[in-house]
């Protein structure tokens, strides 16, 4: 079966005419900013099995994620996980559904995304270790290369050290 994507304009009238709403993405993003219909299942929950539902062949289900992107990378997952339903794509997720001016829940209390955090972070610790290896000592470029390692041992391993002590911290803590 062919997944099909729709506009966030043609998702609200399903959404009116009775159609669930499910936000794949993750509890940190979801809290932050969502669709005030949506529910969420991340993508991690479906990937441990877990699921909505029951649905049956007549029901209609939109899944969006923040840009598209990983809804329509994993469009058969989704339609899996919900199945027999008919499964349908917000084009462009939750960028597209803001931009045409839908609304949305947004709580900035809610902490930063722990991934924008490690990107502050790491850049602050890159720029810092430039920095200090021109005015004070070459020894300080030594910082710049450890947390471009780190980097690099994320993306291949998927592990992120950084992340996981920012998610200890104080500020991340689930309200």
């Amino acid at each position: 079966m062919t997944v099909q994507t729709i506009s966030p304009a043609e998702a609200k009238v399903l959404l009116a005419q009775g159609a669930a709403l499910i936000d794949i993405r993750e509890r940190d993003e979801y809290a932050r900013e969502n669709i005030p219909e949506a529910h969420l299942l991340s993508l991690s929950a479906i990937d441990k099995g877990d699921r909505l539902g029951p649905f049956d062949p007549f029901d209609t289900v939109i899944f969006y994620c923040q840009s598209g992107m990983r809804t329509s990378q994993n469009a058969q997952k989704l339609e899996a996980a919900v199945e027999p339903a008919k499964v349908m794509l917000i084009e462009g997720g939750l960028n597209a559904w803001k931009k045409e001016g839908q609304e949305i829940l947004a709580d900035s209390s809610q902490p930063l995304l722990v991934m924008r955090q490690v990107q502050i972070v790491a850049g602050s610790l890159i720029l810092a270790g430039v920095v200090l290896g021109y005015a004070v000592h070459p020894g300080f470029f030594m910082l710049s290369g450890f947390v471009g390692a780190g980097l690099l041992f994320a993306g291949i391993s998927g592990f992120c050290g950084m992340a996981r002590l920012l998610e200890g911290m104080p500020w991340n803590r689930r309200r």
